[in-house]
């Protein structure tokens, strides 16, 4: 019986499908914990996948 292959994601390769990092800024609050701030990746705008690519677009 044939197995079922299924489709491939398309990871962000810059991000590496980790859209949004929160990072520290070194500031403590009141409460004890670290002040944060979150970043998501400019090329996938935090979705972590990429569109996927036409077939009729060519690479130079």
């Amino acid at each position: 019986m044939p197995q079922h292959t299924h489709a491939q994601t398309r990871i962000c390769p810059d991000c590496s499908g980790f859209a949004t990092v929160a990072i520290a800024t070194g500031i403590r609050l009141s409460d004890g914990t670290r002040h944060t701030i979150p970043v998501v990746c400019l090329a996938c705008h935090g979705a972590g996948v990429t569109a996927r690519r036409l077939a009729t677009a060519r690479t130079a």
